[in-house]
């Protein structure tokens, strides 16, 4: 599989058709060309993920993610979706750690780790976010921030569980707000994150990791942010609500 990713989070946002219309549109304007550049998952909120999952079927290149899932089988979860229950939707990917669940819901890097390892167990790959707040970047932490996050959320991981792992890294202070991290600062934390990778499970697993930059990813800046050679793609939010910008997007690879 292509090791690019452009992966759309649309959020609390949408109306029932309304996803439905989006998905629909993009499976018929996307095709063999552009998935020959880059994989596209589509990260819808839970109501709209059977509707979704059906747009996309029998198109290879197109792929579903919840927003989120419960680290828990089953059990007395009120108003929460288990990796179980995305597995037998035909759910392929659920984003994990995403900095507004961090910091709304008081998911810390011990939680997410219980999520990867659910996921993984459903057969279900993990895109695991993590990035640093504007605090931490000011004072020079982003580093070890972003050190921490991947090694207690996912270096616990065997290589083998690992393999199947994909590494949003998304500064705080560049998502929603207008403002995004320039691509020498994308670049220097890829980088970086890939080297720890090297460290931890080896230069193969370096290679093949993926590492999305998300935070305001949009059309003017996409190209020069996948041109950095540690950036394989984006966690796109805003963007990913519009389908000629979200496939301007997927196309500037």
């Amino acid at each position: 599989m292509n090791r690019n990713i452009v992966a759309g989070n649309w959020k609390m946002n949408l109306r029932l058709q309304e996803g439905f219309d989006l998905a629909h549109i993009l499976a018929s304007e996307l095709g063999p060309a552009d998935f020959a550049q880059a994989q596209v998952i589509l990260g819808a909120p839970y109501i709209h993920l059977p509707g979704v999952v059906e747009a996309v079927q029998g198109i290879a290149g197109l792929h579903v993610a919840a927003q989120n899932i419960h680290q828990e089988d089953r059990g007395a979860y009120t108003g929460e979706i288990s990796a179980e229950m995305l597995q037998s939707l035909g759910c392929g990917y659920a984003i994990i750690g995403h900095s507004e669940r961090r910091q709304y819901f008081g998911e810390t890097n011990a939680l997410l780790f219980t999520k990867v390892q659910k996921a993984l167990e459903y057969g279900i790959k993990p895109i695991y976010c993590l990035g640093e707040t504007l605090e931490e970047r000011e004072n020079g932490t982003t580093f070890p921030v972003v050190e921490r996050q991947l090694r207690e959320g996912v270096f616990g991981l065997n290589a083998e569980q690992f393999g199947s792992v994909v590494i949003a890294y998304e500064p705080i202070w560049a998502i929603g707000t207008g403002k995004t991290a320039t691509p020498e600062q994308a670049q220097e934390v890829h980088k970086f994150l890939r080297g720890q990778v090297a460290q931890h499970f080896g230069d193969d697993a370096a290679t093949q990791v993926t590492l999305l930059y998300g935070g305001s990813v949009k059309p003017k800046n996409a190209s020069e942010l996948f041109a950095c050679p540690d950036i394989d793609g984006g966690l796109v939010g805003g963007a990913s609500l519009k389908v000629e910008d979200f496939l301007a997007i997927i196309r500037s690879f």
